[in-house]
């Protein structure tokens, strides 16, 4: 169904090398007018990268955080996703909606709006999601058939000028040259940045009363607004209850984790945590 879905939107593709556009080889390739060939995954995605890198976003964390994401820890962020999409994008009758998520991890986030746009409207929905991370795109592809998955770079992302009514970006990097390019002249840019108080009680056990336990996303968002015209800002504020046995994914899946020390970590999986404190903000903006 991934390849089904690669070869449906194979017009939106350009070669990451030289920029022609793609077409489908077979069932198992895709290739440009210069005959820049890439092979589609037995899994249904395809990597465009040019070269291999190397990340933090391992298999292991990653495949944390789609459990983690399943549990419901994201659910009124992605709730909030939908709507927003649907009072602020243009609906056209023959295109519907497309979306891109750049900086898609393994998938939940994306797919969990594309189901809440679906609850709340008939209108048709493309849904694309990119990756530096190939372990994420792999676990996206085997969860989330229905949507066209690549392995891709945020300096150099493979689709054709304003192909997309919305960029999403959560949690994550941004290229603001490239969704620029890459947005409708009316398209909308989300981006979801975390919150002072985001995970606070894993920042006070990891770091404790050092500087690295306070966090302002000021600057983020000043950066989002010498890009794009902020037309929209919301704070979600939320706790959520944890299940002990999810801890350690928890734990896994943050890059807080990452430059904690072990016996930090350690401590925090033997303490009783009953909820975590979720803290996003919302920026929605047009070029």
């Amino acid at each position: 169904m991934s390849r089904t879905q690669i070869g449906e939107n194979i017009h939106m593709f350009k070669c990451p090398l030289c920029g022609t556009k793609m077409r489908m080889s077979g069932e198992q390739s895709i290739v440009c007018a210069k005959n820049h060939c890439f092979d589609l995954s037995r899994k249904g995605y395809v990597n465009l990268l040019l070269s291999p890198v190397k990340t933090e976003y391992n298999k292991d964390m990653l495949q944390s955080r789609n459990l983690i994401i399943k549990s419901g820890l994201y659910r009124p962020m992605t709730e909030l996703l939908g709507q927003l999409i649907l009072e602020h994008t243009p609906i056209t009758a023959d295109d519907g909606i497309k979306i891109l998520d750049a900086g898609c991890g393994e998938g939940s986030h994306l797919a969990q709006i594309i189901d809440n746009i679906n609850s709340r409207s008939n209108t048709q929905i493309t849904g694309v999601g990119i990756d530096i991370s190939k372990e994420g795109i792999q676990i996206a592809s085997r969860d989330y058939p229905g949507i066209t998955w690549c392995v891709a770079d945020l300096t150099n992302i493979p689709f054709t000028d304003k192909r997309f009514n919305v960029v999403l970006n959560i949690l994550s990097p941004s290229n603001y040259t490239e969704f620029t390019r890459l947005l409708t002249d009316d398209g909308i840019l989300i981006k979801v940045v975390p919150g002072s108080n985001y995970l606070i009680e894993l920042r006070k056990f990891f770091y404790g009363k050092t500087d690295k336990q306070e966090y302002s996303n000021d600057r983020v968002i000043e950066h989002f607004g010498d890009n794009f015209h902020i037309t929209n800002t919301r704070q979600i504020l939320y706790n959520m209850p944890v299940d002990q046995k999810n801890l350690e994914h928890l734990i896994r899946m943050t890059p807080l984790s990452w430059r904690a020390a072990d016996e930090r970590i350690q401590a925090t999986l033997k303490t009783r945590l009953d909820s975590i404190t979720v803290d996003l903000t919302v920026v929605l903006g047009k070029k």
